[in-house]
């Protein structure tokens, strides 16, 4: 297949995922994220499931790690209870086939999960002596594509140094999301941009993740300088309400990403210790909120009465 990747002209070619092209394909994509296993596998089954309920358009799911460089305390605290409960990457794929939900699923994790995976363990048939010796990410692409993943976000794997998982992805047919910060530009903005595929992260502040009271500035601006690339520009860092994500559709955005929001609501459920029925309910309710939102900003910025 061939992959969403944008040239000098700033044109690009159709996404590795169908199902990724299909949730920007219609109006704003709403992109809740959750990190797997937090605070336990059942629960946070209910979870995700509850976030496909409110109108997930994609689902990008958190395997964690223990060195979360991007993140910022609130989601740190998901991947410590997720660890704590013996979250591992064999268990992550195990979650992906157990969930019961609609919206295309991406794998956000750290590359060295990706790298390592099989090393030490039966790899198919297809992959030589060497392959096993070495590692790599194909090991985990294989298996991600087998489950039904659908692409990934891999906050710490520099555009330069992605071609390999780049090249697993095209052979499985997976997505590769990359980030684009506000002091993303010139050549780096295009190594980016020529290997991204799916929708691109647009990352609406400097620093790491976190649930905020304002939308910045930057957004704006970095939504602007990658307007001519044909590729679904989905913001995230910072979205906790609907008005933010009404203000960042209407300004241009295709998508929002919404993380730290939601896992405040979780971590809220563990202090609280509710029932695994009412966290999932907030979680829902919420993402009713953000999802209408969304479209409210895209009938403002297209005059239309109402979005999809």
């Amino acid at each position: 297949m061939a992959r969403r990747t944008a040239g000098g002209d700033g044109t690009a070619t159709t996404g590795n995922s169908e199902a990724l092209a299909a949730a920007f394909a219609d109006g704003p994509a709403y992109v809740p994220y959750l990190a797997v296993g937090d605070p336990d596998y059942e629960s946070s089954l209910a979870y995700v499931e509850a976030l496909d309920r409110g109108g997930a358009d994609v689902i990008e799911l958190g395997l964690p790690f223990s060195e979360p460089i991007a993140e910022g305390p609130t989601i740190q605290g998901a991947v410590v209870r997720s660890l704590e409960g013996g979250m591992t990457p064999d268990r992550f794929f195990e979650f992906v086939e157990d969930l019961d939900v609609d919206a295309p699923l991406v794998c956000m994790t750290y590359y060295n999960l990706i790298y390592q995976y099989g090393d030490g363990e039966a790899r198919s048939a297809s992959e030589t002596s060497d392959d096993a010796a070495s590692g790599g990410p194909r090991a985990f692409v294989e298996k991600a594509a087998e489950v039904g993943l659908e692409g990934f976000v891999v906050p710490d794997l520099p555009a330069e140094e992605a071609d390999p998982l780049r090249e697993a992805c095209d052979e499985f047919g997976l997505d590769l999301v990359f980030i684009v910060a506000p002091t993303t530009k010139g050549e780096r903005l295009e190594r980016i941009m020529r290997r991204v595929s799916g929708y691109v992260y647009v990352q609406a502040r400097l620093g790491t993740t976190g649930a905020k009271s304002d939308v910045a500035d930057s957004t704006t601006e970095s939504l602007d300088r990658l307007r001519e690339y044909d590729v679904p520009k989905a913001v995230g860092f910072g979205i906790s309400t609907g008005e933010h994500a009404e203000r960042i559709v209407a300004g241009g955005a295709d998508g929002i990403i919404v993380g730290s929001a939601l896992v405040d609501v979780v971590a809220d459920g563990v202090e609280e210790d509710l029932p695994t029925e009412a966290v999932a309910d907030r979680l829902e309710s919420l993402s009713r909120e953000l999802k209408a939102g969304a479209e409210r900003g895209h009938a403002a910025r297209t005059g239309t009465a109402e979005s999809r």
